[in-house]
């Protein structure tokens, strides 16, 4: 818990936190809104396949380049400043810093991005319902999707940690996160439309992203399947940065 306790002091005590916290929930929430008006005066010919949640939570798909970031400069910026030193010297063992720094990280995401993404849902159905298109929030799998939103970002943050150290360096880690998440999606384009779509769903973000759905349909898997997934894809980075943040000096 002490650990966790100089995590979160640092964490907050970083300019460079409350900018990045302040674009992600910018971007949820307007994104959001600005999708839903163009859906607005471009209405679906066949209004039964719509995902009004899909629409309405565009946004974090945006927003998951901005927590992506603040996770790699989290870990980077101590670098940067040579603070590393001292964290590694108060917790000789090391890896308990990674994990404080992985909790505290993904805890605040959450609770931060999960009333942005409410308020994106909200303000993107109000949108969508000057041509009916919009959909209750008690529907089934609806507010599933609405968490959905905000775990993927706290697990994309995470993600960033881990790349941020494995790599050491903000420009570096910088690339890497978005090398990651949307690289591969780019590659699958110059396979073959079959085996492209088979790897599709494999792939992070869109495995990561099908909890944020409501009928993920052929080309994706089931919302939780996926999650986990993506979970994994989290985890085996983690466990590559705490061996590299063990084996290695500050």
């Amino acid at each position: 818990m002490s650990v966790m306790r100089a995590e979160l002091t640092k964490f907050r005590s970083v300019p460079s936190t409350a900018w990045s916290l302040l674009s992600a929930l910018t971007l949820i929430v307007a994104f959001g809104v600005m999708y839903a008006m163009v859906r607005v005066t471009r209405p679906p010919a066949d209004p039964t396949g719509f995902d009004a949640v899909e629409v309405s939570l565009a946004g974090v798909q945006v927003a998951q380049l901005a927590v992506g970031i603040l996770g790699v400069m989290v870990i980077t910026n101590e670098y940067a400043s040579g603070l590393i030193r001292t964290t590694l010297a108060a917790v000789p063992r090391r890896i308990p810093v990674l994990w404080g720094k992985a909790a505290v990280l993904a805890t605040v995401i959450f609770t931060l991005c999960l009333p942005a993404v409410f308020g994106a849902f909200l303000s993107g159905q109000s949108v969508l319902s000057a041509e009916r298109l919009d959909i209750s929030l008690d529907e089934p799998a609806v507010a599933r999707a609405v968490v959905g939103g905000a775990l993927y970002l706290a697990v994309v943050a995470v993600i960033g940690l881990g790349l941020g150290t494995i790599l050491r360096h903000t420009a570096g880690g910088v690339a890497a996160v978005i090398g990651f998440l949307l690289g591969p999606q780019m590659l699958t384009g110059f396979l073959p439309a079959e085996l492209a779509d088979d790897m599709y769903r494999w792939l992070p973000s869109p495995a990561g992203l099908a909890i944020t759905t409501t009928a993920p349909g052929s080309t994706l898997l089931s919302p939780w399947s996926g999650f986990a997934v993506f979970l994994l894809y989290a985890a085996g980075l983690l466990t590559l940065a705490a061996w590299r943040l063990r084996r290695h000096d500050a």
